[in-house]
């Protein structure tokens, strides 16, 4: 069997290429294979039939690209969720627009089985429950991109972490990545907590108010995401520190583990993972068991895509489940509101956020 996928939004990650990970005179000219449409042309078992976006020329320029006939081209992404039936439906816009794509894909005639949302799963925490909520009440699967979850080496290195092989209870992490704290950290905060199978239960926030997106991405307005980080202690104890203040120029993401039996630093950026096991109050550097090198942006980002399609097809044949839920993906969202509500009334903040603080929105690109 063969299913069919719709995308909603043709913009960067949809398929036309994202800034900083191609070249800039390709992006939105060509098809580039780490997007939604790369995924699934990469993989067995399922076939992009349709497309939709508000503005034509985008449409039309995604279609030539990726060889969507002009049957399968909508305006507007409530024509297309009419008029097929579809087994999947990506969404690709703009975070502040993933929770009402998200609810009409799965209250539509095209009935999809599992919807892929872009990440960060939405703009506040109420639209991400929302999401969820309605995901859960159309039987649709929610599984959110957050593309490290789709490589073998962080799979092998969160058995390792959580099953307490290397470096026992995690008691502090430090951790580092560019700004904006929405429209990139998501992947480290959302690493974090897929690491560490846990749920933040109290942040304290910094926001710097500074941005790159408005000039790299020719955004029209300024919007709130920003550089920031602060403190999250975690439900099981551990303390962690987020610093997500610094230009992707000069940026590196890493994250630094302490642990009862070991330690583990791995940063993404130069590919450089490293463990340290504990022993007689010494730590002694050993290799980390099953995992080949270290993550890279090159190698590990660029085949998520494909990896994710791939697991898509999984989840509807009934081969595994899902392995980035919307619940999980909240998880991250709450400690960016933490941030963002922490640093403008000078507080700490309790998670889960009590209303009305799970409907404050962050807006971004």
């Amino acid at each position: 069997m063969t299913y069919s996928a719709g995308i909603i939004g043709t913009g960067g990650i949809a398929g036309m290429g994202i800034l900083g990970m191609h070249d800039e005179d390709e992006i939105g000219q060509k098809k580039v294979r780490a997007s939604h449409a790369g995924g699934y042309d990469a993989a067995e078992g399922i076939e992009l039939v349709a497309v939709a976006d508000v503005d034509e020329e985008k449409l039309d320029r995604f279609g030539e690209a990726w060889d969507i006939p002009e049957s399968g081209r909508y305006v507007g992404h409530a024509a297309m969720l009419e008029a097929e039936d579809l087994d999947v439906v990506s969404v690709c816009t703009p975070s502040y627009l993933h929770a009402d794509h998200v609810v009409d894909a799965a209250r539509s005639a095209a009935d999809p089985a599992l919807v892929w949302c872009e990440k960060p799963i939405a703009s506040s925490v109420s639209d991400a429950e929302t999401m969820v909520e309605t995901c859960a009440e159309t039987e649709t699967e929610l599984l959110v991109n957050h593309s490290f979850r789709f490589t073998s080496k962080l799979r092998r290195l969160r058995e390792l972490v959580r099953e307490d092989e290397i470096i026992g209870e995690v008691q502090s992490v430090a951790t580092q990545f560019r700004m904006e704290l929405l429209r990139n950290s998501t992947h480290l905060l959302d690493t974090l907590v897929y690491l560490l199978d846990d749920r933040a239960s109290e942040v304290s926030g910094y926001i710097t108010g500074e941005n790159e997106a408005v000039d790299s991405l020719q955004a029209a307005e300024r919007v709130d995401d920003a550089g920031g980080g602060g403190f999250v202690v975690m439900d099981d104890g551990a303390f962690v520190t987020i610093d997500c203040t610094i230009p992707r120029a000069e940026s590196s993401m890493t994250l630094n583990f302490i642990g009862t039996e070991g330690k583990l630093y791995l940063n993404n950026d130069d590919g450089e993972w490293r463990y340290w096991r504990l022993e007689d109050g010494d730590h002694v550097e050993e290799p980390l068991p099953g995992i080949e090198g270290a993550w890279t942006w090159d190698e590990d980002y660029r085949d998520a895509f494909a990896n994710a399609a791939s697991d898509v097809v999984s989840v509807l044949d009934g081969e595994m489940a899902n392995p980035s839920t919307g619940e999980e993906a909240t998880r991250s969202l709450e400690i960016i509101a933490g941030f963002y509500i922490s640093h403008y009334t000078g507080g700490r903040v309790s998670v889960p956020l009590d209303r009305p603080l799970r409907d404050v929105t962050i807006t971004s690109w």
